[in-house]
């Protein structure tokens, strides 16, 4: 993975070579139950595997974090026959799972969602569009939401298992991002499509329950690259400043950049144990919404901090795209936005606190 990570950044091509290393290796089902072809451990495992990943392809990492989060999904909420039928095909890489939610006047804002299900016959037809859709067009099967009771609002959404060779799914325009370049956020368009009822997830109704749970899952992903990428960031800094050599010495013998590095130290070590933390309390069965959220908010914080701080450190080579510092600093940026945004994050720390 690691002598792919600046070539995808620098072109955008998704990795496929590196999903099916995923693949190899059972990482593409950590936390999903070994009858499914999961490798049957939890959310610690889980995170432990993103933040390695993370510290090497921030990319690989993030697309492995929304397959899992999509066949928690499916873990969490499908039918056995469902579980059967679509969750090992994710878990072997088969299959490639993507949370199709986000749209363009639907972000932080569920119950703004245009996106319609109307039942016909046996099955359901989807129309809408979405939008930041990670793996879209790569993908080979989507949680979809859309609302099958428009007057309900937020309570008339429900959550629909799409195959990505439907033929009532195309992909439309893909971002050209700052950072995750290579993790194909972009469009998807629903016309007429097709869904058999089998495949709704749940309940009519269900939806916002199941994705608000799949987000807190999610996060703790979104936490595990931060921390990665932190890591990153402080390892490459404690190694340039020890051979940099300026006034006759290397730069790691001043004070002003031992104290960047103890402040690094203290914050990637403070990130990690946030999102160990959280994915504890998930793997005991226990309320950890509000811990994923701190986990997420906090280690993006420390994650564009370290990054930035890691550019400084290097100085004029920090700003050169020979060097990995400066992806790391692009990658860490939309980890405050993704998966709901910071600013969401703390709405969300303050009411569980205030509970």
């Amino acid at each position: 993975i690691a002598p792919r990570a600046s070539a995808i950044d620098r072109t955008g091509e998704y990795p496929f070579e590196n999903v099916q290393e995923l693949a190899k290796m059972n990482l593409l089902g950590v936390p999903i139950a070994q009858p499914y072809g999961g490798a049957g451990a939890g959310m610690i495992e889980f995170a432990v595997a993103v933040q390695e990943l993370a510290e090497t392809c921030a990319n690989t990492a993030f697309i492995c974090g929304v397959h899992t989060m999509s066949a928690l999904c499916l873990q969490l909420f499908g039918t056995e026959d469902q579980k059967k039928s679509f969750l090992t095909r994710l878990t072997s890489g088969e299959k490639i799972g993507a949370f199709a939610m986000t749209e363009p006047q639907a972000g932080s804002d569920a119950a703004a969602m245009k996106t319609s299900a109307i039942p016909v016959g046996d099955s359901y037809l989807l129309n809408g569009s979405k939008c930041f859709i990670t793996s879209a067009g790569a993908a080979g099967l989507y949680v979809v939401f859309a609302s099958t009771d428009p007057s309900k609002g937020s309570k008339g959404i429900s959550a629909f298992i799409v195959e990505g060779n439907n033929p009532g799914i195309r992909v439309g325009k893909i971002e050209d991002k700052i950072g995750l370049r290579a993790s194909s956020n972009g469009e998807i368009i629903l016309e007429s499509c097709k869904v058999p009822k089998e495949n709704l997830l749940g309940k009519e109704g269900d939806g916002l329950r199941i994705a608000l749970t799949a987000l807190d899952y999610g996060r703790i992903g979104i936490a595990a690259i931060g921390v990665g990428l932190a890591e990153a960031s402080l390892e490459a800094s404690v190694a340039y400043a020890k051979q940099r050599i300026q006034f006759g010495q290397a730069i790691a013998s001043f004070q002003a950049i031992q104290f960047i590095v103890a402040d690094m130290a203290v914050e990637t070590e403070a990130a990690r144990l946030l999102c160990c933390e959280a994915a504890d309390l998930a793997d005991r069965k226990e309320r950890f919404t509000k811990h994923a959220a701190m986990a997420k908010v906090y280690a993006s914080e420390i994650a564009l901090r370290a990054s930035e701080q890691a550019i400084q450190i290097h100085g004029g080579y920090g700003l050169s795209r020979e060097l990995p510092v400066e992806r790391y600093m692009r990658d860490a940026k939309a980890l405050g936005i993704i998966e709901g945004t910071s600013e969401i994050q703390r709405l969300v720390i303050a009411r569980e606190a205030l509970r």
